[in-house]
């Protein structure tokens, strides 16, 4: 099933998602193949459960194609369950972010290159793993989703402030997109 997109100005954007508790009635399987048809109707290469309006802790990517001459990113698609940053190390770097919840916004942010990540995976296997690069970047993004923060929140306030109109826009509905978009009241 594909599920709507969660616009800016939805309140669960700025909540920090729930654990999931394994044995719950959740469909966690489901949900993970849902999440990935969502993601990939959208063209998206990451998306967390609050952007589909669940506040729980689950996110996955596939940033495959975002450089297609990156070695690392093959194979990098995962599905995070209950995850958990454990550590952030070397420089930071800029890269321009997006996000499927606030179309038509791009901007730097500065993440650092390498991470490592606690989480469990579609089939509730535990893994501790390190990533580095784009895949990092992707994770850091979807991980911030959970933790109720966008990237705008890492913008200047100088930028924050040229993007307000738009950001009301967006929170009205007054946007175009390929894919559809649930707004809130």
């Amino acid at each position: 099933m594909i599920y709507p997109i969660v616009a800016y100005g939805d309140p669960v954007l700025k909540k920090v998602a729930q654990p999931i508790v394994k044995d719950s009635e959740l469909d966690v399987k489901q949900l993970i193949e849902d999440m990935f048809e969502t993601m990939y109707s959208s063209n998206g290469v990451g998306i967390a459960a609050p952007q589909i309006g669940l506040s729980v802790r689950l996110f996955v990517m596939d940033p495959e194609n975002m450089d297609e001459e990156d070695e690392r990113l093959k194979g990098s698609k995962r599905a995070f369950i209950n995850p958990k940053m454990i550590e952030e190390t070397g420089d930071e770097w800029p890269f321009e972010e997006g996000c499927l919840s606030i179309p038509g916004i791009r901007g730097d942010v500065l993440r650092p290159q390498t991470i490592t990540i606690n989480y469990f995976d579609e089939n509730w296997i535990e893994k501790t793993e390190k990533f580095s690069g784009l895949t990092a970047r992707v994770i850091q993004h979807e991980y911030d989703h959970l933790e109720g923060k966008l990237f705008i929140d890492y913008l200047s306030a100088m930028k924050r402030r040229l993007i307000k109109n738009k950001l009301n826009d967006i929170k009205k509905g007054i946007v175009k997109v390929d894919y559809r978009m649930k707004f809130s009241k």
